[in-house]
């Protein structure tokens, strides 16, 4: 048996979300029947993480056990053309021993692309979040830095989250300009249900200038959902990697999406 690491970009506009599902076309449903027709036996992923409909990846990583011998360029290639447009194999790699894509990541990396226009995206519209007001970058920026470290995040949690403790660790968050849209780049050691786009909500807040921001460091001593901003829409969030220990000689996170 031979365990093989992968790394997959999708759209995931079209699907119920990552996780296989009986009635619904999920990404790990037709990654699995991808790569069956090639292994020519059945398939099992594991996912790093979980994404959501309508949330899109950069830089997912999965594993898989197969006893077949194919050489990468048909795990490659070969799966690829088994696969909807939609999503596709960007590498392959022998992870060595002990390799597990949830178990073995040190932290994983998210962008939320955000367009403040007053005009709706039409292009884009799957693509990013949207909001009609003018944001303030700076003051989201500078709000983000009280989330940087270990906290109890439950007032950034989704009400059906099913982690087994509302304590998380951010490593760093960004929030800058690129072109006509506003990326927020945040890495962490893992994530709750909705984390990412809880937060992105409760920035929208700063930057419109309704609240300060200092305002974000009392929603996270509230640790109460309901004092937190909206859930900011799935279109707009992109998984873009998971850290991993060096000895399994993997890529680092891809580098975000920017439309100009």
């Amino acid at each position: 048996m031979t365990r093989i690491a992968l790394g997959i970009e999708y759209d995931g506009t079209a699907f119920s979300g990552w996780q296989r599902q009986k009635h619904a076309r999920s990404v790990q449903g037709c990654l699995e029947q991808a790569l069956a027709a090639i292994a020519e036996h059945p398939i099992e992923v594991t996912a790093a993480g979980r994404t959501d409909a309508g949330v899109h990846a950069c830089g997912q990583v999965v594993h898989f056990d197969t006893t077949a011998q194919r050489p990468d360029r048909a795990w490659l290639r070969g799966v690829n053309s088994q696969l909807p447009d939609a999503i596709g194999v960007r590498w392959v790699r022998d992870p060595g021993a002990g390799f597990d894509a949830r178990r073995s990541g040190l932290s994983r990396c998210y962008r939320y692309l955000l367009l403040d226009d007053p005009l709706s995206p039409v292009l884009w519209r799957d693509r990013v979040g949207w909001t009609y007001k003018r944001l303030s970058v700076e003051p989201m920026h500078l709000a983000a830095q009280m989330l940087v470290g270990e906290h109890d995040f439950s007032s950034f949690r989704a009400a059906g989250c099913q982690a087994h403790h509302p304590v998380r660790r951010i490593l760093s968050v960004n929030v800058k300009r690129e072109g006509r849209l506003i990326a927020i780049d945040i890495e962490a050691n893992a994530f709750l249900h909705h984390m990412v786009r809880n937060i992105v909500g409760s920035l929208m807040v700063i930057g419109s200038g309704e609240q300060p921001p200092e305002w974000l460091g009392e929603v996270l001593a509230a640790r109460d959902r309901r004092v937190a901003g909206i859930t900011a829409p799935a279109a707009g969030l992109y998984l873009l990697g998971v850290r991993y220990p060096a000895e399994h000689g993997l890529p680092d996170p891809a580098p975000g999406p920017v439309f100009a």
